[in-house]
């Protein structure tokens, strides 16, 4: 498998630390790291469906949450997969999401291990 390529969007420093780590470590993945969702946003337009193959994102942040940054890949035409993560998955969030095209949904505290274990199922189809 080659290497993949992961954007990950996560305010708090550790989480975003910790996901980093077990993308890089646990599967050797490529990954863009941002604590400031502008910054994520401006990153996601400049992608294509060749330059990322997936995108991890926080869904309570400051300026663009995690359904915004969704709505800007689906807008831009960016068709990658998109994981959730949420401490709040209400039932509405998550209809709202998968209406939006969100590939999963991860609960905080994330476990590395499911995290790990959600993107190979996600990107490799099992």
């Amino acid at each position: 498998m080659s290497s993949l390529s992961i954007a990950v969007v996560e305010d708090d420093a550790i989480t975003l630390e910790m996901i980093t780590a077990a993308l890089e470590n646990t599967l050797g993945a490529t990954v863009f790291a941002f604590d400031n969702s502008k910054a994520a946003r401006d990153f996601l337009l400049q992608q294509t469906d060749a330059s990322i193959d997936l995108v991890i994102s926080d869904h309570q942040m400051p300026d663009y949450d995690g359904l915004t940054l969704l709505k800007t890949c689906n807008a831009s035409s960016l068709n990658v997969p998109f994981l959730l993560v949420t401490s709040e998955a209400s039932r509405d969030l998550v209809i709202s999401a998968r209406k939006l095209g969100a590939s999963g949904f991860l609960a905080k505290p994330v476990s590395m291990t499911e995290l790990t274990g959600k993107v190979l199922e996600i990107t490799t189809g099992g």
